[in-house]
């Protein structure tokens, strides 16, 4: 199992339940984003043997600087000539080759090397893509739609291919890679198979067992290989899955509690919107009752003070000013009786 930053990957690999030897070979690199399935062709010895010289040539010839599409295309081509070169050594290998799938993921880019009939899917967003094209009779008429995905499966041809990786030298121009680039995003998963997988496990199949990742992928390369020995296992059967930081199935126990918790949070939401809005009173008229009441409470003291207080206040008019003759007389001389104006 691999873990990275960017994303999880995990492998299966099993010899199945008819051959007793497993040709298949896979490779991966979480660090450099390298991620290879090969299917070697030619018999117990010459097919192992081609399908190791192809992973040992590709880690190799990866390392080189260029474009990723280049280096993905010059290192298959490297395996190629390798392969040959090491059948024409030794009769015992005469005619061995192999079919691979190489994908390279670079920031959120994937560049796929292909020849022959693995294959890479890619899942997101709840649908699987097969973004290979299988170079074979049967996987061309599947492509075209004159077969369906299941005739192909049952086709008496289908482990025929048109092009391999070593039954012959081949230069940079010859056109026998198929490569393929697409954006990788953090939501998506890759898958990448032997045809022993392909052959017996449609994609619809291949998806319900993807979509119960939850976060530990070593359970599903397993698992795909588990329901392809159970569907017969007449191939080996290999299986590389890569899934992105954010990928989960839609079937996993975390997705169904995500799931509820989202149920839960909208329902709350929809509760309170279901609440009637208290009645506001218009700002004019709420001043109004307010200057209202606050001059009924005046009111109210003022006139409870008054009535209280009236038998302290004498509320007799004033006396007119006393004249002299008002004013009693004190004086003890002889009164004078004579008048005169001052």
């Amino acid at each position: 199992m691999g873990v990275t930053a960017r994303w999880r990957s995990a492998v299966a690999t099993d010899p199945g339940l008819v051959r007793e030897s497993n040709e298949d070979r896979i490779y991966t690199d979480d660090e450099r984003g390298v991620f290879l399935v090969v299917d070697g062709i030619g018999g117990h010895a010459g097919g192992e043997i081609a399908a190791e010289l192809a992973i040992d040539t590709i880690r190799l010839a990866l390392n080189s600087r260029g474009a990723a599409a280049w280096r993905v295309r010059n290192a298959i081509l490297e395996a190629n000539n390798v392969i040959h070169k090491a059948a024409d050594a030794n009769s015992a290998w005469h005619g061995m080759s192999c079919v691979l799938t190489l994908a390279l993921v670079e920031e959120n880019r994937v560049t796929v090397g292909h020849v022959g009939d693995s294959r890479l899917y890619l899942i997101w967003n709840g649908a699987i893509r097969k973004i290979t094209s299988d170079q074979s009779p049967v996987g061309e008429q599947e492509d075209a739609g004159t077969l369906t995905e299941s005739q192909a499966m049952r086709h008496p041809r289908r482990n025929e291919v048109f092009v391999d990786v070593g039954s012959r030298p081949r230069q940079a121009q010859d056109d026998f890679i198929q490569v393929r680039e697409f954006e990788f995003k953090s939501d998506a998963a890759l898958l990448l198979c032997s045809d022993g997988l392909s052959d017996l496990l449609t994609g619809a199949e291949m998806l319900a067992i993807v979509e119960g990742y939850d976060g530990r992928p070593e359970a599903v390369p397993q698992a795909l290989v588990d329901a392809a020995l159970v569907a017969g296992g007449r191939d080996n059967v290999s299986v590389i899955f890569v899934a992105g930081s954010d990928f989960l199935g839609s079937r996993s126990g975390k997705m169904s509690a995500a799931r509820l918790r989202l149920s839960a949070t909208r329902a709350r939401g929809a509760t309170a919107l279901e609440r009637p809005a208290a009645r506001r009173v218009p700002t004019p008229l709420l001043l109004a009752w307010l200057c209202l009441l606050l001059g009924l409470i005046f009111g109210l003291v003022t006139g409870y003070a008054i009535g209280n207080l009236a038998p302290l206040i004498n509320f007799r008019s004033p006396s007119k000013p006393p004249t002299i003759g008002d004013v009693p007389n004190t004086s003890t001389s002889t009164p004078n009786t004579d008048t005169h104006a001052r």
